[in-house]
């Protein structure tokens, strides 16, 4: 690995460049539910006015997901960070895998296929094990693409899968709202093309998105209850196809779209459903995306489980698309990786002889470090890096909303006053944790406590020399409320009381660069615009007094 080249224009300063992750936090776009701009944050106003400062991107295609509406999240934001470019994720990620063969050389995929190879699984004698596929039935390539399923249905006939049920989510939302048909009709012609040489694949089970499977945010668990008795059950109406479910809905219920197609069961030769989730089977959710994956993933995985009740909760092999939430590293098990990255901040930084302290509780330790780093684990240079993790209380983030903020702080303020460090990156949790409760006076609260610790380091860097550069990987706090997306109104539960959003927000979030020992070498008070969070590393290299690797995306500073 090459070292970066210095900066003979820079004129150093006496202490260490300060990366602080405000995780969470973004800059708002409506005044009600804006919990950052309701928390009194009297130090971190101080420091912008002292500073200079702008917004980026941290969402949608500025950190490689398929469209900007996509909300960004603490994965491919610290991934953004710490690489210096912005790396596909989702869409391309999985086309990419399946293009190249990689996703079925994999571990997920062999353990999902050899489950249903190796022999009749015990209970499941008569049927033969199945293997199932739940998804989005789209090419809307927001949550799914129909080209990845086919491309598993085709893969599994190769790897001697005899029995393949298909439990469709109709769209209607990122495609035409009543073009069911369109891919019902396709997809059924090439189900009956590879029906042969005692192949069975069918579709067994469906309805609409918004009716069954894809809740999120915890907002309706009843369409996760009626997607699991749908399609593990076989609980629902019977029909004969699923272009007859679909023809007759819509003219039972006139007027009817896709996404809120009621629940369908597709019956067999023998009248009885014709694709049950059962002991041994192999389950594939196969959207990429995971906001609207995660509940169906939960009722599937977790042993202590009070949402709905499951009955007897089947003995699967499952997998889902993706990683869903990297926090919590659900699902167990998925067929597609992370992205492949390299030549990150860190690897260069350890290249150059930069000593470095990466901090942070244990909710988001294993983004200034795993992430950060491009997904990788260990350290690039043992003594040159120094990784900590504070302990994360291990209670509900609303009831101690300021979380270990004062403890980062404190590790962080004797790491700039000991003069053994030249950069220093954190992550303070609060905004995210909390954010995601929906507790709005808690997330107040977690902001200001927040502020209190980012004072302490500002009044360390003024008297070491040190520079701040504060950021976040997303917003959330900035947008606790839901709103009509027309009119933007406060949406309101029927006693009047405001929808808690406990969801990533679209918002951008801040940059500030803080220089109490500034000496001239960029155009103070002037950053760019219109850039992504993935500037942040060729911004820190600067600040370091190197010259960024030419691929990088642009610094936010005005060089000189």
């Amino acid at each position: 690995m090459d070292s970066l080249r210095k900066n003979p224009k820079w004129k150093g300063r006496r202490g260490p460049v300060v990366l602080v992750i405000m995780d969470g936090v973004g800059c708002g776009k409506y005044r009600d539910g804006d919990a950052v701009a309701d928390s009194k944050m009297d130090a971190l106003a101080a420091i912008k006015a002292a500073g200079s400062a702008t917004k980026l991107k941290a969402h949608g295609k500025a950190v490689g997901l398929p469209s900007d509406g996509d909300m960004g999240n603490s994965e491919v934001g610290h991934n953004a960070m710490g690489c210096g470019r912005v790396f596909d994720q989702g869409a391309a990620l999985v086309s990419r895998a399946i293009e190249s063969g990689a996703m079925f050389e994999g571990a997920a995929w062999k353990e999902i296929s050899g489950n249903l190879t190796r022999g009749v699984s015990p209970g499941s004698a008569e049927r033969g094990p199945v293997l199932h596929f739940i998804g989005l039935f789209s090419d809307g390539n927001v949550h799914s693409h129909m080209d990845h399923l086919k491309a598993m249905i085709r893969r599994a006939k190769q790897d001697g899968i005899k029995k393949v049920r298909i439990h469709t989510l109709f769209d209607g939302r990122d495609v035409g709202e009543t073009s069911a048909l369109e891919y019902i009709d396709p997809f059924e012609e090439f189900l009956a093309g590879l029906n042969d040489s005692g192949f069975d694949a069918k579709i067994a089970s469906g309805g609409g998105r918004m009716w069954i499977t894809m809740d999120r945010y915890g907002a309706d668990w009843e369409m996760v209850r009626r997607g699991w008795e749908t399609h593990v059950q076989g609980k629902g109406r019977l029909f004969k196809s699923a272009r007859e479910a679909v023809e007759t809905y819509r003219e039972e219920i006139p007027g009817i779209i896709d996404q809120d197609l009621k629940e369908f069961v597709i019956a067999g030769e023998d009248g009885r459903p014709a694709g049950t989730i059962e002991d041994g089977d192999s389950v594939v959710y196969f959207n990429f995306r995971g906001d609207r994956a995660l509940e169906i993933t939960a009722a599937f995985e977790e042993d202590s489980f009070d949402k709905f009740d499951r009955g007897k909760r089947p003995a699967v092999c499952y997998a889902g698309m993706m990683e869903y939430d990297g926090d919590t590293h659900v699902p167990k098990r998925y067929l597609v990786s992370p992205p492949a990255i390299d030549r990150t901040l860190g690897e260069y930084l350890a290249a150059s002889g930069v000593r470095t302290l990466a901090i942070s509780e244990t909710q988001k330790y294993g983004h200034v470090t795993y992430f950060f780093n491009g997904n990788r684990t260990g350290k690039f240079d043992a003594k040159l890096e120094d990784y900590e993790e504070i302990k994360s209380d291990v209670v509900p983030f609303e009831q101690r909303p300021w979380m270990k903020c004062a403890d980062i702080a404190d590790r962080v303020i004797l790491a700039i006053a000991s003069g053994g460090c030249d950069f220093i990156r954190l992550n303070f949790p609060n905004g995210d944790m909390v954010g995601h409760t929906g507790v709005y006076q808690a997330v107040v609260c977690s902001m200001e406590a927040m502020d209190i610790q980012i004072g302490r380091i500002r009044k360390a860097a003024d008297e070491a020399g040190a520079v701040m550069l504060i950021t976040a990987d997303h917003g959330n706090s900035d947008d606790m409320y839901e709103h009509d997306k027309k009119t933007g109104e406060v949406s309101r539960k029927a006693d009047g009381t405001p929808k808690a959003k406990t969801s990533h927000s679209l918002n951008p979030v801040p940059c500030i660069v803080y220089d109490p020992d500034y000496r001239g070498e960029y155009e103070t008070g002037k950053l760019r615009e219109g850039l992504g969070i993935s500037s942040v590393a060729a911004t820190c290299v600067e600040l370091l007094g190197f010259v960024p690797p030419e691929d990088y995306d642009a610094s936010v500073l005005v060089m000189k």
